[in-house]
């Protein structure tokens, strides 16, 4: 059993796993109830660090606050160990003792090659220690001490390395290898939000003033020419068509009655010529109201995908002649919107290598070609003034469904490492210092 906890003691890979075997494993080699290990502060004074029994051990709970008291008081290490038993125990520790120690401790400490104290370990139980038990531990902790030196001090990798560093003719490769790399070839490149859009979209607007009342498609959904999209209240121009009505009715019976008279009365042949013209009049405002009536269904004119927000966010919203409500989208026609920040912006041409990274598919980017950039920045949706860039899709890629958001990587020139690491500082110092 000896040999098996110095082969365990030589396994252990960490100081804590040490400490473990050496507190809950021991007891194959000598019975006891409980044991605990020690550390060594900087001004000598033990504490503890693991117990047996507990996995961690709590700084603040009772027991751990009066066993480091205990230790720090009545712990003798000089010798190569001690026995302590409940009838030696000062009056101030026995009432603590009784409550959480057996009658018998056995206290071992551990030193290293220089004879420093590293550790101390407490066994405790209720039957005396015998001669056999306490020499097997003695030696036994010798090994535990040598085990546990070698992994808290540092080892001679890390003072070789130390003193490499303090070298001089170290420093000056590395400064050399540094400013090397600084010319290595880096290409420029810089990141923007993106967006999958038709390039070249059908508008769908209000052909007149009015309030949307319902829409007869979903977001997406997919529509061919015909199909009626969305309609607008009827309700004023369908007043306004009864009115007409009627007031052509009247101007026509008035025209018959002029005309009646024209044939009696030669001043009712000069107010025909009038009331004809007020029914011509009547039936130019109808035919123009009948062309507003037809309008109120706005329908598609082309096949494709009905791009919009919430029909929810439109329905009894007032629109004005023209204002767009929708597009129409040839999904074979997606292509890349991004806003490309003023502070992030390079000299880009089109043909320039894009990467989008979908937030659905982060991990499978999308190759793209960039098409064309505004000379003028504006402001993103996210109010940054930006630059507009325009992108398509090369051949073979699948194309990503329209709407879909990410990140793009726009590629520009080449250039050095050293420029493409310190351009934005540069370009910071520069707009501070004012040259």
């Amino acid at each position: 059993m000896y040999i098996h906890l110095v082969a365990r003691a030589i396994q252990a890979e960490k100081p804590a796993d040490l400490k473990f075997i050496i507190t809950n494993e021991t007891i194959q080699l000598a019975d006891y109830r409980q044991a605990a290990f020690f550390d060594i502060r900087p001004d000598g004074k033990p504490f503890l660090t693991c117990a047996s029994g507990l996995v961690s051990v709590a700084e603040s709970s009772p027991y751990t606050v009066w066993l480091n008291a205990f230790s720090a008081r009545h712990f003798e290490t000089s010798s190569a160990h001690t026995l302590l038993t409940f009838s030696d125990a000062p009056a101030e520790a026995r009432d603590g003792w009784q409550e959480w120690l057996p009658e018998h401790l056995l206290l071992v400490p551990l030193r290293d090659k220089a004879g420093k104290l590293i550790g101390v370990e407490l066994y405790a139980r209720e039957s005396v220690w015998s001669e056999v038990e306490i020499s097997q531990l003695t030696h036994l902790h010798r090994t535990y001490a040598h085990c546990l030196a070698a992994l808290t001090l540092a080892g001679p990798g890390l003072g070789a390395w130390a003193a490499k560093l303090l070298k001089p003719r170290f420093w000056r490769i590395l400064a050399l290898v540094t400013i090397a790399a600084m010319f290595l070839p880096m290409r420029l490149s810089t990141l923007a939000p993106a967006e999958v859009i038709a390039l070249d979209a059908f508008s769908v607007a209000a052909p007149q003033d009015g309030v949307v009342h319902s829409f007869l498609v979903q977001p997406n959904a997919t529509v061919k020419p015909g199909d009626v999209l969305f309609t607008l209240d009827d309700t004023a121009i369908t007043n306004r068509f009864e009115v007409a009505t009627k007031a052509l009715s009247i101007a026509k019976a008035d025209a018959l009655v002029a005309e009646q008279r024209a044939f009696d009365d030669v001043r009712g042949k000069s107010t025909l010529a009038a009331s004809i013209g007020r029914v011509k009049e009547k039936e130019a405002e109808l035919a123009s109201i009948r062309a507003l009536m037809a309008r109120v269904e706005i329908r598609a004119e082309k096949s494709g995908v009905a791009v919009f927000s919430d029909p929810n966010d439109w329905i009894g919203r007032p629109v004005q002649t023209g204002e767009r409500v929708m597009q129409i989208a040839d999904p074979k026609d997606a292509g890349l919107l991004m806003w490309l920040p003023v502070k992030d912006a390079l000299n880009l041409e089109p043909g320039a290598q894009v990467k989008l990274f979908l937030h659905t598919k982060p991990l499978s980017p999308i190759n793209a070609t960039l098409l064309q950039t505004s000379y003028q920045a504006s402001l993103s949706p996210d109010n940054i003034a930006s630059y507009r860039l325009k992108a398509g899709f090369m051949e073979g890629e699948e194309l990503p469904r329209i709407g879909l958001r990410g990140t793009a990587r726009v590629s520009g020139e080449w250039s050095s490492l050293g420029y493409y690491l310190f351009r934005r500082p540069i370009a910071s110092v520069r707009e501070w210092i004012g040259f």
